[in-house]
């Protein structure tokens, strides 16, 4: 029976691994699946209410698109919102 043994450097130079790959999942841009979503998605993605919603639409925060009824709001202008939001706190 063959048995291997860990030392601590080995511990450590796994410990750098993973967290280099963890860095580097967080950091990889993640396409969104859609450019436009609608407003339900925008609801779940968020966890908001749809009070909460058309006051982000009224202050300006979020601005949609409205075809046939249905508003649709740009990926890019929520991620940008959510970005602006944290660096104001």
């Amino acid at each position: 029976m063959q048995v291997d043994f860990i030392t601590r450097q080995d511990l450590l130079e796994f410990r750098k691994e993973i967290i280099s790959e963890i860095t580097e999942l967080l950091n990889a841009k993640v396409a969104p699946s859609k450019q436009w979503l609608k407003t339900a998605e925008v609801k779940k993605l968020l966890g908001i209410s749809n009070n909460t919603l058309q006051n982000l639409r009224i202050n300006g925060t979020l601005k949609p698109a409205k075809m046939g009824g249905i508003l649709f709001y740009k990926h890019d202008d929520i991620q940008k919102a959510l970005e602006k939001s944290l660096k104001a706190q």
